[in-house]
């Protein structure tokens, strides 16, 4: 129905009521009230009833739903869903754009008022034809104003990988598929590298155009939060490829990604539940590896936003050497409590109190007070910490470019109990493992280079610049992290390995959880890694193995 065929629907229902037409108003009524809008309209009217469908209804209404779509009667399936405004376009791209036909549904053995089905189907394009198979399921609810049993509309209903706004298309692919090639050359899949699944699509998206290979044909998933011609805007969701028609000729595209770190992420990070990890090349500022093993799925290693506990001791210290306020080998006590603006800060429980300690000595042991007591002194600021972030780390500033979707950092200029909090990463800062590499990466070398997965070569695109830090800053902070690494907080953690080490452990309280997220990062020569896992507990139990394990793999 055209827009101006609609407005006049519309503009004509009250004359329509005068008329008597009770059939007609009761369908479009019904409609805009949420009760479907097909048949059936005057007797429901006449028998409205409530509680929940019984059994009967619920294979009537089901079944009448499954009919009219095998049929490919898009409105009048839509009619039997409790939202046919909402469901018409979606069951009607199903034959039309997606090109999907002979629908076969077989529905399964109901529980209450669901309904699981299986679909078997065929789309075809162009001369070419697949079959599809899938499983999904509905729920039978009563109308609210008629009674009538309707369908429960959920773009889930159609396939169980839509959502609100998403819809099916059948077509040359909007982007060629590419061979995603490790810095060796080693062909990396989602099949042997399940992390890169989002990051190989991202790629595909991005670079298909730019890698040499030509589109093929699919049924594909176009998402409601991507660009609209299936892509990615850089924020949203790459399309979904549900059947490949015909293969197209796959480009290849060169990634900073190590096939042997990666393997080592993906096998680390399965021993604890909600991880991340990220691992880069200090000296340029590759990405060797990124894993997560989450049950949302969720990038977390690039795109997390949480804090990031006293990982972000490194920033702090950093201030205040650049400041003056400290140095590695001079006086930061670390008393039992410390009082910034009326909030009492604590160290960790059995951490014993040192006033004689120097800044190395409450780095290695984690000692929040010594912190706390020190970011009143002058010169420092409210935006002090977020100068250092920015500034000297390329942190917060929004700008970085690493080819696929990431979050650069968080670092807000506030005041009060959080100006404190801030700097042992608690507060309003926020982080994921991507960002604290790179800080780690900083620190050692004290040149900050942006993180990439893709060479900028590629597209021109420009990397984000920062100061980096003072030679005798980051000579302090190094030597700081591997005091740690070999006899403070992270030593039980790095055990074991040789060569150059250094790290950096945190625990980050989270409102509502019991366990802190336990954080850690280190680097062993040339490669640095950061590792989160949420509600992990101290820095080196969880959080602590994981990257280790990857330096351990980064030789």
């Amino acid at each position: 129905m055209g827009k101006g065929v609609k407005t006049a629907v519309i503009g004509g229902v009250f004359a329509a009521m005068v008329g008597g037409a009770g059939y007609g108003v009761y369908n479009f009524v019904s409609a805009v009230n949420g009760d479907g809008g097909g048949g059936g309209g005057s007797d429901a009217a006449v028998t409205k009833k409530s509680g929940p469908p019984d059994k009967e209804e619920v294979e009537k209404a089901s079944g009448t739903f499954f009919a009219a779509w095998e049929k490919g009667e898009a409105a009048q399936a839509a009619s039997y869903t409790n939202n046919a405004e909402g469901a018409a376009p979606l069951l009607a791209a199903y034959g039309e754009d997606a090109r999907i036909a002979d629908v076969e549904i077989t529905p399964g053995t109901p529980a209450g008022t669901t309904v699981p089905f299986s679909v078997k189907a065929t789309v075809s394009y162009d001369g070419k034809s697949e079959p599809l198979t899938y499983k999904s399921e509905l729920t039978v609810v009563r109308g609210q104003n008629t009674g009538r049993a309707l369908v429960d509309w959920e773009p889930s209903v159609v396939h169980p990988e839509l959502k609100d706004g998403d819809t099916l298309v059948t077509g040359e692919a909007a982007q060629p598929p590419i061979e995603a090639v490790g810095r060796d050359g080693t062909v990396l899949t989602e099949e042997e590298y399940p992390s890169l699944g989002p990051i190989l699509d991202t790629l595909r998206e991005k670079y298909g155009d730019k890698a040499g290979g030509a589109p093929g044909v699919e049924l594909t998933i176009r998402h409601a939060d991507g660009s609209g011609d299936g892509t990615t805007d850089g924020t949203g969701a790459a399309d979904s490829t549900l059947v490949t028609l015909a293969k197209g000729k796959p480009g290849k595209l060169r990634t900073t990604l190590s096939a042997g770190v990666q393997a080592a992420a993906e096998k680390a990070v399965k021993g604890f539940p909600e991880s991340s990890v990220v691992a880069v090349q200090p000296s340029t500022g590759e990405v060797l590896a990124v894993a997560n093993h989450r049950e949302d799925g969720f990038d977390a290693a690039l795109q997390g936003r949480v804090a990031p506990g006293s990982t972000m001791k490194i920033i702090a210290a950093a201030m205040l050497i650049d400041n003056g306020v400290a140095s590695m080998n001079g006086p930061a006590p670390c008393p039992p409590t410390a009082t910034w603006q009326s909030q009492t800060f604590k160290n960790l429980t059995g951490m014993e109190p040192n006033e004689g300690a120097t800044l190395a000595n409450s780095f290695l042991r984690s000692c929040n007070t010594a912190f706390i007591k020190l970011i009143d002194e002058e010169p420092l600021t409210d935006a002090s910490l977020t100068q250092e972030a920015q500034e000297r780390f390329g942190l917060g500033r929004d700008d970085w470019a690493t080819g696929v979707v990431s979050f650069d950092g968080s670092v807000p200029a506030v005041s009060g109990p959080d100006r404190a909090a801030n700097a042992i990463g608690q507060g309003q800062v926020q982080m994921n493992p991507l960002n604290m590499a790179s800080v780690t990466a900083t620190a050692i070398t004290g040149t900050f280079r942006q993180p990439y997965l893709v060479s900028p070569e590629l597209d021109g695109r420009q990397l984000a610049q920062a100061k980096g830090l003072q030679a005798g800053t980051a000579s302090q902070l190094k030597q700081m992290m591997r005091l740690t690494a070999t006899q403070g907080t992270a030593a039980q953690a790095m055990s074991g390995l040789g060569g150059d080490i250094g790290a950096k452990t945190g625990s980050a309280e989270v409102d509502g959880n019991a366990t802190s997220d336990s954080w850690f990062t280190g680097f062993r020569g040339d490669v640095a890694a950061a590792a989160m896992t949420q509600q992990g507990g101290h820095g080196g139990d969880a959080a602590g193995p994981i990257v280790a394990a990857v330096l351990r793999a980064g030789g």
